[in-house]
């Protein structure tokens, strides 16, 4: 069975950082597409930024600038860098891996962005 744990999540004071990982497990699979998403109280979960089987990369308008995708294919690992942390970032972020066969999600990590 696939799982994806993740990692890096916290508070952090507006203008900071923050790595967040997502640790892939459960066998082999094929994968299309990777990355994070967020969802605020009362918000709908939106893309963050993603990662393609072939490399290209997808940044929401909203953090283009502010945040880097990335893998480790050896580990099996994604992650998000995170700077320049705003307090509208505030959300939980979810990592996902898109297969041919279904889509797989994290429990989501609580990310805060306050003074």
């Amino acid at each position: 069975q696939v799982q994806l744990v993740e990692s890096g999540g916290g508070l952090v004071q507006p203008g900071g950082s923050l790595r967040l990982s997502c640790a892939f497990s459960g066998g082999s699979f094929v994968i299309n597409n990777m990355g994070w998403y967020r969802q605020a109280p009362g918000k709908q979960r939106d893309v963050v930024a993603s990662i393609a089987w072939g490399g290209g990369t997808f940044y929401a308008d909203s953090v283009k600038g502010r945040v880097t995708i990335s893998r480790d294919n050896a580990k099996n690992t994604l992650l998000l860098q995170m700077n320049s942390l705003k307090p509208e970032d505030t959300a939980v972020y979810y990592c996902y891996l898109d297969t041919p066969q279904r889509e797989y999600w994290g429990q989501g990590t609580q990310v805060t962005v306050s003074a």
